[in-house]
């Protein structure tokens, strides 16, 4: 593989990859239906919320099933392993609660917070952000990124790869079953 065919790979799934990110900013949609917006009467705007949490969620729970009935599996095997336990903080803090707080009163301020909304989707999504979901917490998972073992190839070990477990730690050498969630997102089978 040259180097002009290297710097071209892109990363598929785009749709999946997107919706992910959709579906780990759904607690801002749940924090807004609590809130609600003086510039659109309730049951619109609920709705609106309802529906960007319903269906990337729905969407995400869908891949995991679709995963596990085509057997969409991958051995990933460590080299080293980051806990991004901090990412979930960061999260929490850089995102939820700026945007919670927004006062969405205006025609401007509701546009100003959907743009910044937007920038933010578009971050995620282009910095393969979209594991960072707190359902996965919640339910006693955690993140790793894994770099795969150095072997003398100059092509290999280059692809780092966000790995879904309940585990606590990643040993070096460990080779892990997963499934596939998009091409660098992978959930332990269990």
């Amino acid at each position: 593989m040259n180097q002009t065919s290297a710097r071209n790979l892109s990363e598929g799934l785009k749709t999946a990859r997107l919706l992910m990110v959709l579906s780990s900013i759904s607690p801002l949609f749940i924090l807004w239906a609590i809130r609600g917006n003086s510039l659109i009467p309730d049951h619109y705007f609920i709705s609106i919320c309802a529906l960007m949490v319903l269906l990337p969620n729905a969407f995400l729970w869908l891949r995991i099933r679709t995963a596990k009935r085509n057997s969409d599996r991958r051995e990933v095997t460590v080299g080293t392993a980051d806990d991004h336990r901090d990412h979930i903080l960061v999260y929490l803090f850089a995102m939820l609660l700026p945007f919670y707080s927004e006062d969405l009163g205006t025609l401007r301020d509701l546009a100003a917070t959907l743009a910044a909304l937007s920038f933010i989707v578009f971050l995620f999504w282009h910095l393969n952000l979209h594991y960072m979901n707190l359902v996965f917490a919640v339910l006693g998972y955690r993140v790793f990124t894994v770099y795969p073992p150095a072997d003398g190839n100059p092509l290999t070990g280059r692809t780092r790869y966000a790995v879904i477990t309940r585990r606590v730690c990643l040993s070096p050498g460990e080779t892990i079953t997963t499934y596939r969630l998009s091409d660098t997102v992978y959930l332990e089978a269990e």
